[in-house]
């Protein structure tokens, strides 16, 4: 697995956090697929807060691109600024 930086790994575990930002858009930016996604997870967080976030990302429609009943949803929250290739620009 690839070394983050700490401010990568907040990122991951903030967008992993997020409802409406699927697990492809982790891919994109940061290479990690869901599996992958899950291990960091469990790896990053105390066993607790790792439980709390599978019960709520299992079966999360809107956390799986394919599984979306919309069409044009976006994968970074409102209070993001635009983000490009995992540079986050500055606010």
């Amino acid at each position: 697995m690839v070394n983050f930086t700490d401010q990568d790994k907040d990122r991951i575990i903030e967008m992993a956090w997020e409802d409406r930002t699927p697990f492809e858009a982790l891919t994109f930016q940061f290479g990690l697929n869901e599996p992958q996604i899950i291990q960091f997870m469990r790896r990053e967080m105390r066993p607790n807060s790792f439980k709390m976030w599978r019960k709520r990302v299992k079966g999360r429609t809107t956390k799986h691109q394919k599984l979306r009943t919309f069409e044009n949803g976006r994968f970074k929250c409102s209070r993001q600024k635009h983000i490009t290739h995992n540079t986050i620009s500055k606010r």
